[in-house]
């Protein structure tokens, strides 16, 4: 019974055949995952078109590459000059054409890991980046593939793991890298297992490796664990009004038109959610949209800067039609502010990034400078400056609220338009952001309001619109709207809530 070589064995950790080896697995395997990292997001954004021929060309590439044995695919590759003369100068070598061959296979697989990450990264994220105005690229770029990465990162990481392994194949190229020279060395002097030990472990060493620097860049990327500029709590509470109030004389529904919407029309399938809208705001007008959940006050303001495009009828921005294709209806949005229920800033970004990323790419200001300087200014108004460079994470909801509206006021636009935008408060919030709302509404600042805040209705809107099923039942002061109506329904939806 022979004996192991640990001498050999332990020799080999010097050798220099097996070092350039092990270099030059890391060289095939960095590149070809850099490149199917690259490559797999443009196909799986491409899975995610709206151009149908775009996500089956995208689709049919995942389903051949992920079918076809990674070997098979080598020893076509390498020979493919044989069909194709014209190939021969790109793939004349064995570590050409192993990377063509890896790149092939990886990236339908990195696709489906991207596909992932992007399905994770929530829809309202797009649409908060689409209501700045920001066109299609510029939302994925900045907003959605950030977010999306961060979710696959662990995925692709293991898929290096992935990679650097199956370099073994390539070996049946006549690439030297560490089994083909392994193998060599044990065909010499049939110390298989003592070779085949060594190669083992230089594996393990590279994986080990490329493993920690994959953990570093996932807490690098991780936003949870960085620390900020400021560590500031709830001081500036103290500086925000905590109710609304009236500061100024009631503006009259008349004059100059910022909105002008006719004839809005939104079904759902069979369901149909705006029957026929209209509605006009006027330059520094404050509009409170209220009724029942459900009675499509959500729609309609959606409908006001298309981000539900209405399937009838008409909206008109200072006298300009809305609509057209993407970069077309980007500009006309960024005329129009919108502040969500649910704040929608972007994770991966503090306070003044989530303020200053639209007016940079569209060039609202001349440089970053001027841009943090009218950013601090908006964060300053709504009482937030302290934590101009807090993650959304490390804020409360109320502190992100404003923090949103100071991001839609960013883009000095016409309108705000606010959804709801206490309804995902603590009570205990609530005030703050209304009273924030009232100071605008107190510098004229036009806005369309859906709330369930009755007082807030009742003190700062200057036209109070009430809508049900779709349809406005009544409009008008908010005197006439609470108290002199006459409508029963909505009698019955005051009788419901309890008195403003």
């Amino acid at each position: 019974m022979g004996t192991f070589d640990w001498h050999y064995t332990i020799g080999l950790f010097g050798d220099a055949d097996l070092w350039r080896a092990a270099l030059l697995v890391v060289e095939l395997a960095v590149s070809a995952w850099v490149i199917a990292t690259a490559l797999g997001l443009l196909v799986a954004l491409a899975q995610r078109s709206r151009l149908r021929p775009l996500r089956l060309l995208a689709g049919a590439y995942v389903w051949f590459f992920r079918s076809l044995p990674l070997l098979v695919l080598l020893i076509f590759v390498y020979n493919s000059p044989q069909l194709f003369p014209d190939l021969r100068p790109f793939l004349s070598s064995p570590f050409a054409a192993g990377l063509v061959a890896l790149v092939l296979s990886e990236t339908a697989y990195t696709a489906e890991i991207h596909r992932g990450g992007l399905l994770a990264v929530g829809k309202e994220q797009g649409e908060a980046a689409q209501a700045l105005g920001i066109p299609y690229a510029g939302v994925q770029r900045h907003v959605v593939v950030p977010q999306a990465f961060r979710v696959a990162l662990p995925a692709l990481g293991n898929e290096f793991i992935s990679i650097l392994k199956l370099t073994s194949l390539v070996s049946s190229i006549s690439l030297a890298e560490l089994l083909l020279v392994g193998q060599r060395l044990y065909t010499q002097n049939f110390l298989v297992l003592e070779t085949l030990l060594a190669v083992a472990v230089y594996y393990v060493l590279l994986v080990t490796l490329f493993d920690r620097l994959r953990a570093l860049l996932e807490r690098r990327l991780d936003v949870r664990k960085r620390r900020t500029k400021a560590a500031v709590d709830d001081i500036e509470r103290a500086e925000v009004p905590t109710a609304p109030r009236r500061t100024r004389p009631r503006v009259p529904h008349s004059g100059e038109a910022v909105v002008r919407a006719r004839g809005l029309r939104k079904s759902f399938g069979t369901v149909s959610v705006l029957n026929g809208v209209d509605l006009d705001v006027h330059r520094g007008e404050v509009v409170a949209v209220i009724g029942p959940s459900g009675s499509g006050k959500t729609t309609l303001v959606r409908t006001l800067n298309h981000l539900e495009q209405p399937d009838a009828g008409s909206v008109e921005i200072d006298g300009r039609p809305m609509g057209g294709r993407d970069r077309q209806l980007a500009a006309q949005r960024r005329r129009v502010g919108m502040v969500f229920q649910r704040f929608n800033l972007f994770p991966h970004r503090t306070a003044l990034q989530n303020i200053t990323l639209a007016p940079l790419q569209q060039r609202l200001h001349d440089g970053r400078v001027a841009a943090e300087r009218r950013a601090r200014e908006l964060l300053r108004k709504v009482g937030m400056d302290a934590h101009a460079h807090k993650y959304p994470h490390q804020l409360s909801g109320g502190q992100q609220q404003r923090v949103a509206i100071a991001r839609a006021l960013a883009m000095d636009p016409s309108v705000l338009l606010f959804d709801e935008p206490t309804s995902a408060l603590d009570p205990e919030l609530v005030g703050e952001v209304l009273a924030v709302m009232s100071e605008l509404a107190a510098e004229g600042t036009t806005m369309v309001v859906v709330t369930h805040e009755m007082r807030f209705a009742r003190e700062v809107a200057d036209w109070v619109v009430f809508m049900d099923q779709g349809r406005v039942l009544v409009q008008g002061p908010p005197e006439t709207v609470f108290d002199n109506s006459g409508e029963p329904r909505l009698e019955r939806f005051f009788a419901a809530i309890g008195p403003a």
